[in-house]
């Protein structure tokens, strides 16, 4: 049997940081108030596209496998942040790294994103279709909010995560995982006049209309990863206990201690970054991977079990098995092109159009 094997990762996270503070200078709002709601402390603000975060994430992966992207069979891009829908953001990735062989194309599953597209990357791999797929994790979820609402504005950030699987014989990689969606409740986290359901040429240009039931998407957050993190013990006869690392969707940090507990994993055991990024929605979980190697937290045949929820309502957890080498093979050198601008004035011209977009709306 074929498996996919982790070999490369990598991370892209713009410059430009917006704290809470920041966040207070045009809000009604403080560092006490959002850290202590959602863990959160700051976020990055991107001053270049998705797929530019994408493609530096993925050239990082693909230098840590010490691979040419001449090499790659496909590029699964999870992103519901494409620069374009027509074409895709994955072929702007492909261009950018110079993976002139690989088949690509984007999947929106929001902030599960990155789960789903490791699942059907490892799908590739086993069914002996693909030797070499990258599989990245990126949004830029701030470009959507409504930065007049409080609650909803504070919680995201920009990024970019990725990995590179590669067909290997020893069971490693993607060993277990649970997709799932709860259509039924699609509406509660949603940019509702996204899309072509938005009407041309009427309303605000540039105003989105979000809506975010935070109790609600709470408690189906933690029901949804909950049974699908149920679900993968089974299938594996795994307790809990026998996780070594558990790495968690960065959405919430009540959510992330709620599933900590239901997995009996000490702090020890749990990756949790959301105080330095806040939710990067589809990157989360590829960033937290990179980071727990880069702290020396995986070691060679460690399991780890990560979930994921997002709009849709989207739900996942997977297992995966890690392989031999948890060190680079190379290094990538790149860099995002330079940036002079503050995250505060990055996201200016969207608070003020947010502004005239809710006093045009009152008329």
């Amino acid at each position: 049997m074929q498996y996919a094997n982790i070999t490369g990762w990598g991370k892209c996270l713009p410059p430009a940081v917006l704290s809470n503070e920041d966040l207070a200078t045009f809000l009604d709002t403080s560092d006490e108030w959002i850290s202590t709601r959602t863990g959160i402390k700051e976020r990055r603000i991107s001053h270049v596209s998705t797929a530019t975060l994408a493609s530096l994430a993925a050239k990082r992966a693909v230098a840590v496998a010490g691979l040419d992207a001449t090499e790659l069979d496909m590029v699964i891009l999870g992103t519901a942040c494409p620069d374009t829908l027509i074409p895709n953001a994955a072929s702007f990735v492909q261009a950018s790294i110079g993976a002139v062989n690989a088949a690509v194309f984007d999947l929106n599953a929001a902030c599960t994103g990155f789960v789903y597209g490791l699942s059907i990357g490892t799908a590739m791999i086993r069914s002996g279709a693909m030797k070499k797929v990258l599989v990245i994790g990126a949004d830029r979820i701030p470009y959507f909010l409504d930065y007049t609402i409080r609650d909803v504005s504070v919680l995201f950030g920009d990024g970019a995560g990725a990995v590179v699987l590669e067909a290997c014989d020893e069971e490693c990689g993607l060993i277990a995982e649970k997709l799932g969606c709860d259509g039924e409740a699609r509406d509660i986290l949603a940019a509702r006049d996204s899309g072509t359901v938005r009407e041309r040429f009427a309303g605000v240009d540039g105003f989105f209309d979000v809506n975010f039931e935070g109790q609600e998407i709470f408690k189906r957050a933690v029901r949804g990863m909950g049974q699908a993190i149920t679900c993968v013990l089974e299938k594996l006869a795994l307790e809990p206990e026998q996780i070594d690392l558990l790495v968690p969707h960065q959405a919430n940090l009540r959510i992330i201690d709620t599933l900590a507990k239901r997995m009996k994993s000490p702090p020890e055991k749990v990756v949790i970054n959301i105080e330095k990024y806040g939710n990067t929605s589809a990157a989360t979980v590829p960033i937290a991977l990179c980071e727990a190697l880069e702290e020396g937290r995986i070691q060679p045949g460690d399991k780890i079990l990560t979930a994921a929820f997002g709009a849709g309502l989207t739900w996942g957890a997977a297992v995966i098995k890690w392989g031999s080498r948890i060190t680079p093979l190379a290094e990538c050198h790149d860099e995002l092109p330079e940036n002079d601008k503050t995250a505060l004035e990055l996201i200016m011209p969207w608070v003020e159009g947010c502004r005239a977009a809710v006093a045009e709306k009152a008329k």
